[in-house]
């Protein structure tokens, strides 16, 4: 019965009375139904007006998603599992281009398994989602992916927020402030199923912190309070349809105009070991290049990078409230 409640509730309050007449129920039930819906984590509002969601809610209902399958839940355990489950599902899987939208995730998950609680965050309402990618992708396209999604990412808060910077490998962060580093935005998690050189599946999550974050992070509204989630989703839809399929030149090219780690002295936290230099570039499978101060090249295809100068103020790389690439 909460899920009959859902799909009929909007931005604009309606009355009690007429929400339980279209659902031929009592006014008592009515409201128990509602604070049903709020103990699963949606974002219903009870007011004097009247029920309604807040504004910006993503209900499907309150999308224009142009026909791209989607589901949308109050609470889960993780975007990427719900979406890998719906993908095997033998009578309705999930195709490319599905997204598992979530309000809160109760076992989120970020790089080398960092755990994510989002019903640990308090007050506000984020973007925490997971695309299904094409079957059929190339394993050398991998270590692209992630920097294609940042820059679409990236672009769209500087379209709707006016900000929004890129950190090697998959950090969104804010404008850096008070001699620190730029805090935390964004973070990505992609997961692909492998068998050989064949890539079987492919999910892309993305966390965006639109109206809380915790300490250390930023949050979107700290720079445009009338933001809207529902306006972001549909632009990051479209940038991600977008730069998922661009050419790769065409990617890392973006991604060097919006980064802050190019140029830089860094220091890299990589499984074998730390390494301390400038990032000089990104190679073409998006790895990081830089040089030590003996003058050695490393390619670093995976790693935690903290800008050197930051050490010990406001790490870019520490406190995420989203998810991180592996």
């Amino acid at each position: 019965m909460p899920a009959r409640l859902l799909p009929l509730l909007s931005y604009d309050p309606q009355s009690g009375e007429a929400l339980a007449a279209r659902l031929g129920i009592g006014r008592v039930r009515l409201s128990a139904l509602a604070h049903v819906l709020e103990q699963q984590g949606y974002p219903v509002l009870v007011s004097r007006r009247g029920y309604a969601l807040a504004p910006g809610t993503p209900a499907p209902h309150l999308l224009n998603l142009k026909g791209r399958p989607y589901r949308y839940l109050g609470t889960t355990s993780s975007t990427q599992d719900e979406l890998k489950s719906w993908a095997s599902d033998p009578h309705t899987p999930a195709p490319p281009g599905a997204v598992m939208l979530a309000e809160r995730q109760t076992a989120g998950r970020g790089r080398r398994g960092r755990p994510w609680d989002s019903a640990q965050q308090t007050g506000g309402r984020n973007l925490t989602f997971s695309l299904l990618l094409p079957s059929g992708l190339e394993l050398a396209r991998l270590g692209l992916l992630p920097l294609a999604a940042g820059v679409a990412v990236c672009q769209v808060t500087r379209a709707l927020a006016g900000m929004g910077s890129l950190k090697w490998p998959n950090d969104l962060l804010a404008p850096a402030e008070h001699g620190n580093a730029g805090r935390k935005l964004a973070g990505l998690l992609l997961e692909a199923d492998l068998r050989g050189e064949e890539v079987l599946r492919a999910v892309l999550g993305l966390g965006l912190n639109v109206d809380s974050a915790p300490a250390g992070a930023a949050h979107l509204s700290e720079f445009c309070p009338d933001i809207r989630r529902d306006t972001l989703l549909l632009a990051l839809l479209d940038a991600l349809d977008h730069w998922l399929n661009a050419p790769a030149e065409t990617v890392l090219a973006a991604w060097r105009t919006l980064s802050v780690t190019l140029g830089q002295r860094v220091e890299v936290q990589t499984p074998a070991g730390t390494r301390r230099g400038t990032a000089q570039d990104i190679g073409p499978d998006g790895a990081l290049l830089i040089q030590d101060d003996a003058g050695t090249h490393h390619r670093i295809g995976a790693g935690d990078v903290q800008l050197i100068g930051t050490l010990g103020s406001h790490s870019t790389s520490s406190g995420p409230l989203l998810k991180e690439i592996i």
